[in-house]
């Protein structure tokens, strides 16, 4: 089939904008925190010459912006002026947007809304709930390895056995810098896919719990992850079936609502 090769095969000659390109991925994983040079060196397997080198181009382009303060890497406006050119380029979004509120509204819990982005998960919508202690666990935009909370989990397992083993094997030096082991991750995908769903008894903030099911496409294949994380107390056990239940349709809505959109483009 006519391009198909190109579409799989590496392009010869692109050796620096790919390392250019890994270390902006680790940079916006740093939100408004940032990150060091040497947590770049290390999540990208690059000697830190060649990261600094990287990085003090990428600051005279805008592209990045180093704390005067702290010394640390952000994001820098020109990216953020750059995704301004497609303020339609996540349709996705707007389709779950008032599933999010409903289900936020109906169980009190903040929701969130996570796609898949290469060998990372992002965040893409999140939706406060309406009890009155908010768990805003992660920003929009928050950008993780494959398998890091319960929605990278439920993205993850969406990926084929050699796809999955590829992903876990690429992200092993950045799982290991948070503290989470290949084995163990293996052993959190067993569980998902005997449940059907990603349950995390202590969430990202500490006190909380997360729970994630998949938004599945009519076809099968999986869009994103709708997430929910709330108090400890406000998530115990005998609660999650029936969470579960309420988040899966919604995810069932997504799904439905986005394959009709498919096909109307298509027309």
């Amino acid at each position: 089939m006519p391009g198909s090769e190109t579409a799989t095969a590496p392009t010869s000659g692109a050796q620096s904008v790919r390392r250019a390109l890994a270390v902006l991925r680790i940079v916006a994983a740093g939100q408004e925190h940032g990150v060091r040079l040497l947590d770049v060196a290390q999540a990208t397997g690059l000697n830190r010459a060649t990261v600094h080198r990287l990085l003090q181009v990428l600051v005279e382009e805008g592209a990045v912006e180093q704390d005067a303060a702290t010394r640390r890497y952000l994001i820098g406006g020109e990216v953020s002026l750059m995704g301004l050119a497609r303020s339609a380029g996540f349709p996705l979004r707007a389709v779950a947007a008032p599933h999010l509120q409903a289900l936020a509204e109906a169980e009190g819990e903040t929701c969130f809304l996570t796609i898949r982005n290469g060998d990372d998960s992002v965040c893409l919508a999140r939706h406060p709930g309406s009890y009155v202690v908010k768990v805003l666990s992660i920003e929009v935009g928050a950008r993780r390895p494959l398998g890091v909370g319960v929605s990278g989990l439920v993205l993850l397992g969406g990926l084929s056995d050699d796809e999955r083993a590829d992903t876990i094997a690429r992200n092993a030096r950045r799982l290991r810098a948070l503290r989470i082991e290949p084995e163990e991750l293996r052993q959190r995908l067993r569980l998902l896919q005997r449940r059907g769903h990603a349950y995390a008894p202590v969430g990202v903030v500490p006190g909380t719990r997360a729970l994630a099911v998949p938004v599945r496409h009519p076809e099968g294949q999986i869009l994103a992850g709708l997430a929910i994380t709330a108090i400890r107390e406000r998530l115990p056990d005998e609660r999650v079936p029936k969470l579960v239940q309420a988040m899966e349709r919604h995810a069932r809505l997504i799904g439905q609502q986005w394959a009709q959109r498919e096909q109307a483009r298509r027309r």
